[in-house]
């Protein structure tokens, strides 16, 4: 794996601190919640590099390998924002097969991806085991809505500014739609342990500590 930028390497070393010095013991969740989903993927990819360099267990989830089957997302009519954002993703398999068993301990066993979109295929399911003390960081979209409120131990919201003007057809307007209802569901920002300015990704800037905790 590429070495990662100074800045960037310190701002989630000290995010590695932080939930190692808070959470760890047992087993924690870590939420990475961002519009931009491969910018959540890739810092909550950075992060489990760090903590399993403090020695720590560690596992990474993507939400893109949760999300639901062609005929379930097509079973509430046409794409649209409601659709988009209810639909995307299956909670309950997400649930079932990763987080609850994950947050239960023991020798219960879970599965870090379980569909593969651009096949539109179940994966086979890799059972994964992990010892009492290890920490689970789940990357992707969404993250803080109602149905999956409580499950998250510590909340990371990476943001970005707006660029200036989008250029020509590269506005998704479902999606756009689909992060209004999101930002109805939930205060992002007030849900969130941190708050992390990732406009530019290299030097990332910590500028909020979020106001929940634990």
């Amino acid at each position: 794996m590429a070495r990662l930028a100074p800045v960037r390497h310190d701002v989630i070393d000290a995010l590695a601190d932080e939930i190692l010095h808070d959470y760890g013991h047992g087993r924690v969740t870590v939420a990475i919640d961002a519009e931009d989903a491969e910018a959540a993927d890739s810092f909550g990819a950075d992060l489990v590099e760090l903590l399993k360099k403090r020695g720590h267990s560690a596992f990474a989830a993507r939400m893109h390998d949760f999300v639901s089957p062609r005929d379930r997302r097509e079973a509430f009519g046409p794409d649209s924002p409601e659709v988009r954002y209810r639909n995307t993703y299956d909670l309950s398999v997400l649930r079932r097969v990763l987080l609850d068993p994950f947050r239960m301990g023991g020798s219960t066993g879970f599965v870090a991806a379980a569909y593969d979109r651009a096949r539109e295929q179940q994966i086979q399911a890799k059972w994964l085991t992990a010892p009492e003390d290890s920490i689970l960081v789940v990357s992707g979209e969404f993250l803080q809505r109602p149905e999956l409120r409580g499950l998250w131990t510590f909340t990371v919201r990476l943001e970005s500014a707006p660029a200036k003007k989008a250029p020509a057809g590269r506005v998704d307007p479902l999606a756009a739609g689909a992060r209004k209802l999101y930002a109805k569901d939930v205060n992002v920002r007030e849900s969130a342990n941190a708050i992390v300015d990732t406009t530019d990704p290299e030097n990332p800037v910590r500028v909020a500590a979020g106001s929940r905790r634990g």
